[in-house]
């Protein structure tokens, strides 16, 4: 089970990162397996009417974060070490674009994620992720 639930978790991206509050959706919340959407905006399209790069990286990089936190609760300082992304076809325009993100290992300092990008309504992966974040340590009680 995931020490956080969706709401919770939510609420703390809401909290640690107000500069994305209402961007990002989470769909599915375990500890293995986690579904987030990027929410449709012109603000995240690049010349030419699709989803750009960086937001891409960006869906990928917060999927990946929210399932660190979910198996290891409120440490926002969690961070990316290790990010690599294929981009792999265009994504559709006009609809939200989905990350299914999923734990491969999760250490005691290290976690490693595989995060597949789709436009929303399509089966077909528009991108991958594998990306390395850095647990810090707990603090001694």
């Amino acid at each position: 089970m995931p020490v956080m639930t969706a709401e919770e978790m939510t609420e703390f991206l809401d909290e640690v990162f107000p500069q994305v509050r209402g961007m990002f959706g989470i769909d599915e919340l375990s500890d293995s397996r986690i579904a987030m959407r990027l929410v449709n905006d012109e603000k995240h399209l690049r010349p030419g009417g699709t989803v750009s790069g960086p937001a891409m990286f960006s869906l990928a990089d917060v999927a990946a974060y929210v399932a660190v936190l979910a198996n290891v609760g409120r440490q926002a300082l969690a961070v990316t070490t290790h990010c690599s992304i294929d981009f792999m076809r265009k994504p559709a325009s006009g609809v939200d674009l989905l990350a299914e993100a999923r734990v491969l290992k999760m250490g005691k300092v290290l976690a490693v994620i595989d995060v597949l990008l789709f436009s929303e309504g399509s089966d077909k992966p528009v991108a991958h992720a594998s990306l390395t974040y850095s647990i810090p340590p707990r603090p001694s009680a």
